[in-house]
């Protein structure tokens, strides 16, 4: 494999958990639109898909092999819970 191949498979490897926690940070974002509105978007997604792609890494390494369903279902309560900690946890700032 060359280095090329490699990069390409670092980026498809990558791409699944950062894409899932762009799209919940989204989401999250149009369904709360009113009690997020002094929150940018981008304050949401970065924790979003960085705890999607750490779990996915630390997953890799504690299970030996990518694309399995506990991984998938642990990135997706990764997810929930960064963005229930940054849009409505303890530390959110108040809007007026």
């Amino acid at each position: 494999m060359g280095p090329l191949d490699a990069l390409w498979h670092l980026f498809n490897f990558l791409l699944l958990p950062a894409g899932l926690g762009l799209v919940a940070a989204s989401l999250c974002k149009l369904l709360w639109w009113r009690g997020l509105r002094t929150l940018r978007w981008s304050r949401l997604a970065w924790p979003a898909a960085g705890v999607a792609v750490l779990i996915q890494i630390l997953l890799l390494v504690w299970l030996g092999r990518d694309g399995r369903m506990t991984t998938y279902a642990a990135q997706v309560v990764g997810v929930a819970l960064a963005l229930w900690w940054v849009a409505f946890g303890p530390r959110r700032p108040r809007t007026p």
